[in-house]
């Protein structure tokens, strides 16, 4: 379950202080793991100051799912208590802790009653005994792709699509479904808070008579009153010209009165990946555009909008700058941008914002099993960090770009990178095989391929002004069990990030802390 191509941190026990990063490391006692395969599903406070672990495990010749082991920690990175949760028939969601209570959400097809579930597992984190109980249900053929977030195309023809959506702070959740048979269309927004308590059910039929919904993005009021959904909306019966695209992107205002949309249109300005931040009387969205109907990305896009009605008061559009496109390509003469997708957003006390994103996608090829069969693989590529600054107008500060390569068949949690902001300043957290990186003039940063299979963990800082700084943590030597990189915990009121770290039969809890 973990074939990567490039693996992440491989760590030592102890407690590290970087020469000039200001960051420590503390790493738990490394413990047994009679569950070789298995991918972390979710990692969180356990409300008794303490954390709890959930993975799904997978075990057999050919390997299937099994269960669920839920792991506890003390303060000290201890472990403190296993447990196995033999329960395998329903697809799990998303995990998330309220109120001491770890809770489970499926999704799952009743073939007996012929209906869609949604179902939650609950149980107390310092007494596992978990009870059930089913949130959504609709009746309807069973499909195949029911559930799913994808960045890019989604299929709608099927006759049944539904997703779940998180805000960041996880206070609640959005449920669409969309259920269509023979003309007759149902397309219904639920929103629920962590207690389980629907807030609102909306009927979405009207704005879905003409086009389909790919919902990408959630942000939710303080009083979970409203939701504000970023969607990529593709037109269903249109004609289009050559240099026209066939969606568009819309932020929606959904409450109990109903829901409000905002097109973004601007010619020769077409959005992607927007993110939706919710200010005092303003909604943000931040994102990037494209000057052509095609998927290359041509700069970074900025919406301010009223909060009550949806106007867009103001919007700018930032070109890709030069020392940008050389940080990224050097002096290449094929330089396109592409497949962004968002990592992390955050405003500083002076309202200012900072994000990062990576460049992802899946390929597919063919393989010889050498008995004379060929197998289709699925590769997910993580490439790029793009990391950006704008200031609290939407003026662009600076945008620099890190440059990476990983590619991984199974578990994307040892790929990609971690960040944290802290004082204005963007930490990321990578791995390498390579012994230092290339940097070119002082600005330009390249963490390239080495020839071993051993992985060195490297800090980079983006300062307030963009200035990059970078130091290597751990060497390859001295390493252990290699981090789960791309699925920290973070807590801001710690200012420290939890890191799960696993290899084969051990595992090992580690806190980064700032």
């Amino acid at each position: 379950m973990k074939n990567l191509f490039l693996s992440c941190f491989l760590l030592m026990a102890g407690c590290i202080m970087a020469q000039d990063m200001p960051i420590t490391y503390q790493f738990g006692e490394k413990q047994n793991d009679r569950h070789r395969y298995s991918n972390l599903v979710t990692i969180e406070e356990d409300g008794d100051g303490g954390l709890i672990l959930v993975r799904s495990y997978f075990a057999g010749l050919i390997l299937k799912p099994k269960g669920y082991l839920i792991e506890r920690y003390d303060k000290d990175l201890n472990l403190i208590s296993e447990y196995n949760y033999k329960f395998k028939d329903m697809q799990l969601i998303d995990g998330f802790v309220k109120n001491g209570t770890l809770n489970l959400i499926f999704f799952n097809y009743d073939y007996n009653k012929g209906q869609y579930e949604y179902w939650v597992h609950k149980t107390a984190t310092t007494n596992i005994n978990f009870t059930t109980e089913r949130i959504y249900e609709m009746k309807t053929k069973v499909v195949n792709g029911a559930f799913g977030k994808n960045y890019y195309n989604r299929d709608f023809s099927n006759g049944f699509s539904t997703t779940l959506l998180f805000n960041k702070e996880k206070t609640g959740f959005v449920i669409s479904t969309h259920h269509s048979k023979g003309k007759e269309e149902t397309h219904t927004l639920q929103l629920f808070d962590t207690n389980l308590k629907k807030r609102w059910e909306v009927d979405f039929n009207r704005e879905a008579e003409e086009k389909n919904y790919a919902f990408e993005q959630l942000a939710l009021t303080n009083d979970l009153s409203t939701a504000y959904i970023v969607a990529k909306a593709y037109f269903k019966k249109r004609r289009f010209k050559q240099d026209e695209r066939k969606y568009q992107y819309e932020l929606l205002k959904v409450n109990g009165a109903g829901v409000q949309t905002q097109q973004f249109t601007t010619p020769g300005n077409y959005p992607e990946a927007l993110y939706p931040i919710i200010t005092e009387n303003t909604i943000k969205c931040v994102g990037f555009y494209a000057d052509r109907k095609d998927n290359r990305y041509n700069g970074i896009s900025y919406y301010n909008l009223n909060a009550s009605d949806l106007t867009i008061t103001e919007e700018k559009h930032h070109p890709f700058s030069d020392e940008f496109m050389f940080d990224k390509f050097g002096r290449e003469d094929d330089r396109v941008i592409k497949n962004l997708v968002f990592k992390e957003v955050t405003v500083t006390k002076e309202n200012d914002i900072l994000f990062n994103a990576e460049e992802y996608f899946v390929t597919n090829s063919m393989y010889s099993t050498g008995a004379g069969q060929r197998m289709k693989v699925e590769r997910f590529h993580y490439n790029d960090i793009m990391s950006a600054k704008l200031k609290a107008n939407g003026d662009l500060h600076w945008i620099r770009n890190i440059n990476k390569a990983e590619v991984t068949q199974g578990d994307g949690a040892y790929a990609s990178y971690s960040s944290y902001t802290k004082d204005g300043n963007t930490y990321f957290f990578i791995c390498t095989a390579a012994d230092n990186p290339q940097l070119i003039n002082q600005e330009r940063l390249i963490f390239r391929q080495g020839l071993t299979q051993n992985r060195n963990v490297f800090a980079i800082a983006l300062n307030k002004d963009g200035k990059l700084s970078y130091e290597k943590i751990i060497d390859s030597k001295e390493a252990r069990l290699p981090l789960m990189v791309s699925t920290p915990l973070r807590l801001g009121k710690q200012d420290a990030m939890y890191f799960y770290a696993k290899r084969g039969s051990k595992k090992q809890m580690v806190k980064v802390a700032f």
